[in-house]
């Protein structure tokens, strides 16, 4: 089967597996698997997933690490028709338990170590929460490392994997769908500050898939080194784009070490790269990568928010003769919506380039109309990548979808040439080193502190992760405690750490405008 002709995420593996069955495909942990390995692994999950009540359709959350098991779970439940759900592994119990309710999880596949901070969630210990419901505690499907040791004793019912599926058989299962089914539901922070989840079909990934694929030229001889977490929907095109073009994928997650992910990239001949502002920051600052040399790189892709020109043309000259794409996307495009050819790169500096093959995109006006040269609008975008809408919040998905268009939120202008130039956000949402964090989330989560009156969340200019987010915050009369201590403590235990402003600012008052809203831009 060629390229052309696959319908289904899982197909890249199948594919791949049918063609070049004994190639090593998989690195993580200092050992490759092959794609015949990996497949028969995900047909064994499939089948158990099968036999213990899955049907088409049902939501199954995946809370595992990158690793041959997150790989295995992902495409054996959509070999099985289920619809996968990713957990982000930095979430706190009460984030994973608000996603699980919101889109209805009915089985979870976790790693015994995630599953360990997380079992208070489904005993009804999450604090704050109801358990989750009973039905959802029969399903659960736990990568047990050490056995089933690792998981006994608990309250509710888990399964070890892989010792389950020995028995099940190594063929592909063969679950009847079509191409408009939902593959995934992946979330995204929103302007309501709870999580939304876009639903993505089988046809919106694999058409973004082949985009991607065909603008990078990859081929089976490629090698992508991957340090984003698959829980991101950067993270995830890496693994769905090698793997449809029968590529290999390298797995290292010990980024806060980045000499090592240098050293990996150079044992591996890996011929790819990809990261977001702050992998690169990170690269450039703290470790020693412009004393090596990288024999085989070919490419290297950045997105996941605006990286500054400056440190673009830093990235470009570090891995050269590599060459630098420069990418923008979205998760409501199944990834990615525009790239800049690396041989633009020297005169386009700061642009997002223009719409990947079989996605037009362009800066429009609020009812959809294409605006001229120079004239700022929001960006906009339609193609078959684009997701249906987001889970459960109709009223979100009429914010965005209009016109037969996506709405980005982001708002641009075009040069005479067609590239598109990002100039600001209209929506109020901080990019925290490629995460998407909603500032109401953060406000919301402030108020909960006995000593805040008002709250007000911005992003601030940050060396490391592009953004971070910063809290004007005003104390209730009376108060006399360090309330910067007091908040760094008290957030922990309310959001994920990449969440929790990097600095505090008292006022007196918040500006307001005659309506009572808090002006942000003046507090920028």
């Amino acid at each position: 089967m060629t390229m052309s002709q696959t319908k289904f995420v899982h197909s890249f593996l199948e594919d791949s597996a049918g063609l070049y069955a004994g190639k090593n495909a998989f690195f993580a942990f200092d050992k490759w698997h092959t794609f015949g390995e990996l497949n028969a692994t995900a047909n064994r999950l499939a089948h158990l997933l099968l036999k213990s009540g899955l049907a088409k359709g049902d939501r199954v959350g995946i809370l595992i690490e990158n690793s041959m098991e997150y790989v295995s779970t992902y495409y054996g439940v959509l070999k099985a028709g289920g619809i996968t759900v990713a957990l982000n592994t930095d979430n706190t119990a009460d984030d994973v338990g608000y996603i699980i309710k919101d889109c209805g999880v009915r089985f979870l596949v976790a790693s015994e170590k995630l599953m360990r901070r997380m079992r208070s969630l489904f005993e009804g210990r999450s604090s704050g929460q109801s358990p989750v419901p009973g039905s959802l505690s029969e399903r659960i499907f736990v990568w047990a490392t050490s056995g089933a040791g690792g998981i006994e004793g608990s309250c509710v019912g888990m399964i070890a994997l892989p010792a389950a599926m020995e028995a099940e058989p190594a063929s592909n299962p063969g679950a009847r769908m079509i191409d408009i089914d939902i593959a995934s539901i992946v979330y995204t922070s929103g302007s309501t500050g709870k999580p939304r989840g876009a639903v993505l079909s089988h046809l919106n990934i694999v058409s973004n898939t082949r985009s991607i694929v065909d603008y990078l030229a990859l081929t089976p001889e490629d090698r992508i080194m991957v340090v984003l977490p698959f829980y991101y929907i950067y993270g995830k095109s890496l693994l769905n784009t090698h793997f449809c073009a029968g590529g290999s994928v390298v797995v290292d997650n010990r980024f806060m070490y980045p000499n090592v992910i240098l050293e990996t990239m150079k044992n591996q001949e890996v011929t790819g790269f990809a990261g977001v502002p702050s992998t690169f920051t990170i690269l450039l600052g703290r470790s020693n990568v412009r004393e090596q040399r990288f024999k085989t790189l070919r490419y290297v892709t950045q997105a996941g928010g605006a990286m500054a020109p400056a440190v673009q043309k830093q990235v470009a000259e570090v891995f050269a003769p590599a060459k630098l794409f420069i990418m923008y996307g979205a998760t409501e495009a199944s990834a990615r919506l525009s790239y800049l050819d690396p041989a633009d790169l020297p005169r386009k500096w700061g642009s997002i380039g223009k719409g990947i093959p079989n996605v037009d995109l362009f800066v429009a006006d609020q009812c959809g109309n294409p605006l001229g040269v120079g004239e700022e609008g929001e960006i906009v975008a339609r193609g078959s990548n684009l997701m249906s809408g987001y889970w459960n919040h109709p009223e979100e998905t009429e914010k965005v979808l209009k016109y037969g268009l996506y709405y980005t939120g982001d708002i641009g202008r075009m040069d005479e040439e067609g590239f598109i130039f990002v100039v600001g956000r209209s929506k109020d949402i901080i990019k925290i080193g490629g995460n998407r964090v909603s500032a109401k989330e953060i406000e919301e989560a402030l108020y909960e502190h006995p000593a805040i009156h008002e709250a007000a969340v911005i992003g601030i200019p940050d060396d490391v992760l592009g953004e971070a987010p910063k809290a004007c915050i005003v104390l209730k009369s009376g108060y006399c405690g360090n309330i910067e201590e007091e908040l760094g403590a008290f957030l922990k235990d309310h959001l994920a750490s990449y969440k929790i402003p990097k600095c505090y600012e008292i006022h007196d008052s918040l500006p307001k405008n005659e309506s009572g809203k808090i002006q942000k831009l003046k507090l920028k």
